[in-house]
């Protein structure tokens, strides 16, 4: 392990100091896997529109910003700072790219405008199954379009933060969340009592995977070996558990 350290150590000295462009390959290539498995997170949910190719190039380019900002002599490890940098650079890039196609995008508002008038029908909330009736699709293509709708979302989020009369933008800073206000700690406790309580309602599988994929981290082929299912019915597992927790997670955005 010290000869492994000094070998990291000597890389990072001819980078930093010399801009060595070898060592700035090998520190590339022995990173690769965090720009891989961030990719492999992040295009869950993604229409398929959305090349994984690109996403790496993105995740590259974010590596690579990290490799050219970081400091080794800080008490930080590299793969905490870099997995910020590469997530954030994925991120900023689907922002600015209309990944989402003109077509989904119409599908999405017509799957909206449905849900709005089957729940004011019902005066609850609705299945995809009844979604897919009132609308003459398939489940399987509601609860996409609802993923892609809901991603879609969350990465418009940042976008508010710079509809500022004064016409600046705010900078985007890091928040200690170990720092809580009274009022967060009551209402993040709330919110976890909620989940586990919807969550607690899906299936056994639905259970199973969500608790595999954002607990123990595995991705959805690792998942299926583990249940001895394929990869796609893994990924209907997990879309139609997250249908269930949308309203939940919509309700804790707003």
């Amino acid at each position: 392990m010290q000869s492994l350290r000094s070998e990291d150590q000597l890389l990072w000295s001819r980078w930093k100091e010399w801009r060595d462009r070898n060592a700035g390959d090998d520190l590339i290539r022995k990173y690769m896997p965090l720009v891989t498995y961030h990719v492999g997170r992040i295009s869950v949910g993604l229409p398929k529109s959305v090349h994984k190719d690109d996403l790496t190039s993105l995740g590259l380019m974010g590596l690579y910003d990290a490799l050219e900002k970081f400091d080794p002599g800080r008490d930080l490890k590299f793969d905490t700072y870099a997995s910020f940098r590469i997530r954030g650079a994925i991120i900023d890039g689907l922002r600015k790219e209309d990944w989402l196609p003109r077509t989904s995008r119409v599908k999405t508002k017509k799957v909206d405008v449905a849900i709005e008038r089957l729940e004011q029908r019902y005066l609850r909330n609705v299945t995809p199954d009844e979604i897919a009736k009132e609308l003459g699709m398939t489940q399987e293509d509601v609860v996409t379009t609802i993923n892609e709708g809901f991603f879609a979302n969350l990465l418009s989020i940042d976008d508010k933060l710079h509809d500022q009369d004064e016409g600046e933008n705010i900078q985007v800073m890091i928040r200690d969340h170990n720092e809580q206000t009274p009022e967060e700690k009551i209402v993040k406790a709330e919110l976890i009592e909620q989940l586990s309580d919807q969550i607690r309602e899906l299936s056994e599988k639905e259970q199973i995977v969500i608790s595999l994929f954002y607990k123990e981290e595995l991705t959805l082929t690792e998942i299926g070996q583990v249940l001895k299912l394929s990869t796609s019915r893994i990924s209907q597992i997990h879309s139609k558990a997250l249908f269930k927790l949308k309203h939940l997670l919509e309700k804790a955005i707003d």
